[in-house]
C-alpha cells in the first residue's frame, strides 16, 4: 500500500454491523480514521460542518448502506449530490447492502457517483479492492 487513506465514512442503520466493519476497516491498517453514523441524515450533517482546520471531513471511501429508516442509500445520494462541491471532494461510494433486488444493483451501476455495490460484510478483500481501484 503506498499510501494510506484519509478516512473512511460508514453509514448503515445497524450500529452491530457499523462495530463489525469498523473492526474489519481496521485490521487492514489502511486508515487511521473511521467514522460512522447510523443515519443518513447525521452523515450528510458530518459532511457540511468544519473541523478545527476550517475545512470540511471530505472521507475518501463511504460505505453506505441503502435500506435505512428515514432516509435511505438513494435518498442520501440524492442530496449528496446538492452539497457544494467542497464538501463532497473526491468521495468513492461503495454501495454495502444485504440487497438482493437487482433494481438496486443496477441503479447503483448507473449513478456515476457510485463506485461499487457490494454484499455485507465488508471484508479486508473488498476494502483492498476499492483501494487499488481507485488509489492504488
Amino acid at each position: 500500500m503506498e499510501r494510506k487513506l484519509k478516512s473512511i465514512l460508514l453509514i448503515d442503520d445497524d450500529s452491530s454491523t457499523n462495530f463489525l466493519h469498523e473492526i474489519v476497516i481496521k485490521k487492514t491498517k489502511i486508515t487511521d480514521t473511521i467514522y460512522q453514523y447510523q443515519s443518513a441524515e447525521e452523515a450528510l450533517k458530518f459532511l457540511a460542518s468544519l473541523n478545527h482546520e476550517g475545512t470540511h471531513p471530505q472521507p475518501d471511501v463511504i460505505f453506505l448502506d441503502i435500506n435505512m429508516p428515514r432516509m435511505n442509500g438513494w435518498e442520501f445520494l440524492e442530496e449528496y449530490n446538492q452539497l457544494p462541491e467542497d464538501q463532497k471532494g473526491k468521495i468513492v461510494v461503495v454501495m454495502l447492502t444485504t440487497s438482493i433486488n437487482p433494481d438496486d444493483k443496477k441503479k447503483a451501476e448507473e449513478m456515476k457517483l457510485v463506485h461499487g455495490f457490494k454484499s455485507k460484510p465488508l471484508t479486508p478483500e473488498m476494502i483492498y479492492e476499492v483501494y487499488d481501484q481507485h488509489f492504488g
